[in-house]
């Protein structure tokens, strides 16, 4: 055999070694890959409400553990109704409720938006008065660091609290980004419904306050009747 058949060989046998070795390994870790994933999921649900802190660790017991005390997980018909199970034939919206001493505190959304350079995946939180954020988290985005990266920051996300989707007559308007500070580009009687913008990430900015109406529309049947009182206890 030449020492050049050898070489071909030698090459073809490590790279099937290392090919074997990185597949080995991948599905090992997939089942901690996505357990990591769900958990860093439940800790977005829990700081949307404010149960978690954004700039502190938690250990992975605990975020499950409260995640497992306070929130539920339910879907919402196309009437508004909370179910336990999606319903064969229905176009049926998943939703998490916090509850404390049996009430139903606020109700968290996914959102599932587009973005400049991707999706942006989050959760938006909704008191039980069905009008009042909460709060606003993003787990999962593509856009650029220092710029619409910045959707991920806590100073941004802190800016949803106590914000409105529905103007001063109650109806439905949901809740935008602004091309700058709010106090400067937005007349008085709106300002509840914008939060500040990201200098340099208008394009960001109008993607997720786009993709954000169109989900707030889907999830308005149940809005509403946490307006109108009638969604007080989590059903069953």
């Amino acid at each position: 055999m030449s020492n050049r058949l050898k070489s071909i060989l030698f090459a073809a046998i490590l790279c099937f070694v290392c090919s074997a070795i990185l597949t080995t390994a991948s599905t090992g870790l997939q089942r901690f890959q996505q357990q990591n994933m769900r958990i860093d999921r439940h800790r977005n649900i829990l700081m949307s409400v404010g149960l978690v802190e954004s700039d502190r660790r938690y250990a992975a017991d605990e975020i499950e553990s409260m995640y497992a005390e306070f929130i539920k997980p339910f879907w919402v018909d196309p009437d508004g109704n909370l179910i336990e199970a999606p319903r064969e034939g229905e176009n049926n919206l998943p939703l998490y409720t916090y509850e404390k001493d049996s009430q139903i505190e606020a109700y968290i959304v996914p959102i599932n938006s587009r973005g400049l350079w991707g999706r942006i995946q989050g959760y938006l939180a909704i008191e039980n008065d069905g009008s009042t954020i909460s709060g606003f988290t993003v787990y999962k985005h593509s856009e650029t660091p220092g710029l619409g990266g910045e959707i991920e920051k806590a100073w941004f996300q802190k800016n949803w609290v106590g914000k409105k989707i529905v103007d001063r007559d109650g109806e439905f308007v949901s809740v935008s980004i602004a091309k700058g500070a709010v106090q400067d580009m937005i007349p008085p009687q709106k300002q509840p419904n914008y939060v500040d913008g990201i200098s340099g990430a208008t394009l960001t900015g109008r993607y997720l306050t786009a993709g954000l109406k169109e989900v707030l529309e889907d999830y308005e049947p149940v809005s509403i009747k946490f307006r109108k009182n009638l969604i007080a206890e989590p059903p069953g």
